[in-house]
């Protein structure tokens, strides 16, 4: 384990992991591990808050968009596109809330607010899987 990554769960409708610290070659696996326990544990729904992150690397980013294909169905994403050809899949059940400016840069240079439902705060990510 590492102390760069602090790692915390709410569980409920919507499981919150908290994540604190680097997001980094160092902690990928850390971030990876925690969600795949949450979703072999039975959760369908996921939110992962990015306020304390500090920082986001190239494997902290992999490990994002590991977490996001955990918990977005393939089949589900492909039979979206078919009627909707035109437009950009959002999942509905892997979202992120509150990222420091400087994460959500990186987060948007590298294409993840075209897939990944970012929220500015917990609150309204929250908001948004009963919408």
């Amino acid at each position: 384990m590492t102390d760069l990554l602090k790692i915390t769960t709410a569980e409920g409708p919507v499981t919150v992991l908290y994540f604190e610290g680097h997001l980094d070659r160092q902690t990928e696996n850390l971030a990876v591990e925690h969600a795949r326990a949450v979703l072999d544990a039975g959760a369908q729904f996921l939110l992962i808050d990015l306020q304390g992150v500090e920082m986001v690397t190239s494997a902290g980013l992999r490990a994002l968009h590991t977490i996001y294909k955990m918990f977005t169905p393939n089949e589900e994403a492909q039979a979206w596109h078919v009627d909707h050809a035109e437009e950009t899949f959002k999942s509905p059940y892997f979202k992120l809330a509150g990222p420091s400016p400087q994460v959500h840069y990186v987060l948007s240079i590298a294409g993840f607010l075209q897939n990944i439902p970012i929220y500015p705060t917990l609150q309204e990510a929250l908001d948004s899987f009963t919408s």
